[in-house]
């Protein structure tokens, strides 16, 4: 049994983590906006298709000089080669036993880059829908990829993570002929969970709306 008061102990110092990731990501998001660099966090479940959309974003963009990939990952880089074919610079964070990255991993990647040099700045969260949420980075928008083979329920079951992001991606419509489940069921749970989320249906394989998405973030302003 914990001593008397542990618990107590316990919450103040998750609150206490919340709170300094929150500062931190603050002063992330300052640079970013300082530098006139338009930030963007992914997140999702592995397999739902981040690292693939990923790739198929960056080779629309013209110049790939002006890219800067975070992958972040709990072992190897393996999506850090895959994103790294496609002529940009990647940096790899492994988190090891944590489950998301945290604003601190950004900002020591920050202290460490010629900010200057990037125009753009993607991060690929850790594949999960759940640690993300706890934890904001302090970029410009925060993407959240799911695909139509997670179920109908993916979104339903995940509202917190749904309620903080900027943009769902519902990836691998390439399928729909041979999966059963209602897209638009999805599209509603997303505006039901947040009114304000801007909605895309893809599929990074076959390109479906990938440069629609492209062309959005590229015209985002930066705030």
């Amino acid at each position: 049994m914990p001593e008397k008061g542990t618990l107590s102990r316990i919450i103040e110092l998750n609150e206490d983590l919340i709170e300094n990731n929150n500062i931190i990501a603050a002063h992330n998001k300052e640079r970013f906006i300082k530098n006139k660099i338009k930030s963007f966090e992914i997140v999702g479940a592995i397999g739902a298709g981040k690292t693939s959309i990923l790739e198929a974003i960056i080779n629309i963009l013209p110049k790939k000089d002006e890219i800067l990939v975070i992958n972040g990952d709990i072992t190897t880089r393996i999506d850090a080669d895959r994103i790294e074919k496609c002529g940009v610079k990647t940096i790899q964070i492994n988190t090891g036993r944590e489950c998301a990255l945290n604003s601190y991993h950004i900002s020591q990647v920050l202290n460490d880059v010629s900010l200057n040099d990037y125009n753009y700045i993607f991060i690929e969260n850790v594949g999960n829908l759940i640690c993300p949420s706890d934890f904001i980075l302090g970029v410009e928008k925060r993407i959240i990829v799911v695909s139509i083979t997670e179920g109908e329920w993916v979104i339903k079951k995940h509202p917190l993570l749904f309620k903080m992001s900027d943009i769902v991606i519902i990836n691998k419509i390439d399928l729909l002929d041979i999966i059963d489940i209602e897209i638009e069921d999805m599209i509603n749970d997303a505006k039901e969970i947040n009114p304000n989320i801007r909605i895309f249906t893809l599929s990074a394989k076959t390109g479906v709306n990938v440069e629609e998405l492209t062309n959005i973030l590229v015209e985002e302003k930066i705030h």
